[in-house]
């Protein structure tokens, strides 16, 4: 048998903050804000060396996400090899300068950077062919 926990009728709780708040009162300013960050017991802020303890989040799963890409779809679209993607996401590798620089051109105009490889891949195919054919 389960017994329904129930309160009090003296107990009014709110629904939310918002109606616990007075209804002339004025927005909070900037030092209001801080101060009642500072003190909140249920998420003070965080300090710089718990900060620098934070794992960051890898920019190249970022980006990939944000294009509604798995890392296969995201590897053969834009030509980075898929164990290359995996470990820059892991984190058990950063992209190089070049790398980052071609990842931010892809962050900036995905689908140009899509265009531009299917053409240069018909290009090299169209190539190929033409060696392979008999004379």
């Amino acid at each position: 048998m389960s017994r329904k926990a129930t309160l009090p009728a003296s107990y009014n709780r709110p629904a939310s903050d918002l109606e616990a708040m007075p209804a002339d009162r004025s927005p909070r300013t900037d030092d209001e804000i801080i101060a009642a960050a500072m003190t909140d017991p249920d998420n003070p802020p965080m300090s710089r060396t718990q900060l620098a303890r934070m794992k960051r989040v890898p920019r190249t799963k970022t980006l990939r996400r944000a294009l509604g890409l798995t890392q296969e779809d995201f590897s053969q679209r834009y030509g980075i090899p898929l164990g290359t993607l995996r470990d820059w996401e892991q984190e058990r590798t950063e992209p190089d300068g070049a790398a980052r620089t071609y990842l931010n051109v892809i962050a900036a105009a995905p689908e140009l950077v899509q265009d531009i490889i299917a053409k240069e891949r018909a290009r090299r195919d169209a190539a190929l062919k033409d060696l392979d054919a008999p004379r």
